[in-house]
Parts: C-alpha cells; structure tokens; sequence
C-alpha cells in the first residue's frame, strides 16, 4: 500500500519530472546554437517521459485494484493517459532525431521545413494535453479507494463477473 509520504515523495518526482519537460520544451529553441547541449536536454526529456510512463505504471501495480485482478478497470479509467503517454513519447523522440538530423549541419542557419513544423505542432499540442492528464492521473491515483477493499471495489468486481 502506498503511505501518504511515500505519495507525497513520488508525486513530488512526478512533478519535477513533468516540470523539467515543460521547461525542455519551452526553451530549448534557444540553444540553437550549440547542438551539444540541445542534444543532451533531449535526451535527458525523453529520458525523464520515459521515467514517467515507469512511475504511473509502477503506481498501478501498487494499487489493491490491480492486486485483486481488475487490470481491465485500471486501463478503462486511465486508458486516455496511456495511449497519450506513448503518443507523447513517440512524437517527442520523432521530433528530437529529425530537428537534431537537420541542425546537427548547420547550427548557424534557421533550419524549419514544413513536415518539421507539423511535428513540432503535434508535439506541443501532445505535450500539453500529456501535461493535463499525467497531473490528473497521478492526483487520481492518491484516492485512497483504490488501495484498500471497498464497496465500490466489490460493485465493480460482481460487474466484472457477470
């Protein structure tokens, strides 16, 4: 079961991971210049969705739902946040190797094509909804109803038998 400051410590994690993603993808347009450095942000942002997606799915393991076998009703409740994470993570990779394909060359030009763009809009449009769902799903997951036998557990569980 997870302990109020075990939550506290991980949502913590969550959040400075979520943060430095933010922060990665608001200002990483200013190291244009110096690919090095861009290069060693984005690895370390894909590094840290990767530790998210870890962390949410470590979370549903811990829960009394996924003890008790109702896998399927975690992934109906949170299934947006799944697939978003993954879409997320697969665009942000995507958008990683080809703008760093493209500046790797030639840091001293402002090298944006039209399939770059499109990219980088999917991307951001992706970070912000991955933003909003990964928050509400790790704050959802501190209900204590999911780490302990309840009457909803057992509604839900005779639902699943019939």
């Amino acid at each position: 079961m997870l302990q109020t400051s075990n939550y506290s410590l991980v949502l913590s994690l969550q959040f400075l991971l979520l943060s430095f993603d933010l922060f990665v993808n608001s200002f990483s347009e200013l190291l244009r210049m110096a690919p090095v450095i861009q290069l060693v942000l984005f690895i370390i942002q894909d590094i840290a969705i990767l530790f998210n997606i870890i962390i949410i799915f470590l979370m549903f393991f811990n829960t009394f739902v996924f003890q008790a076998g109702l896998v399927n009703l975690l992934f109906h409740k949170f299934k947006g946040t799944i697939v978003l994470s993954g879409t997320y993570l697969a665009l942000s990779v995507s958008f990683h190797i080809w703008i760093m394909n493209l500046r790797w060359r030639s840091s001293n030009y402002f090298v944006w094509t039209d399939g770059l763009q499109t990219l980088f809009v999917f991307q951001r449009l992706a970070a912000v909804l991955y933003y909003y769902f990964y928050k509400r799903t790790a704050v959802h997951l501190g209900d204590p109803r999911f780490y302990q036998d309840s009457l909803w557990l057992r509604k839900e569980f005779a639902q699943v038998r019939s």
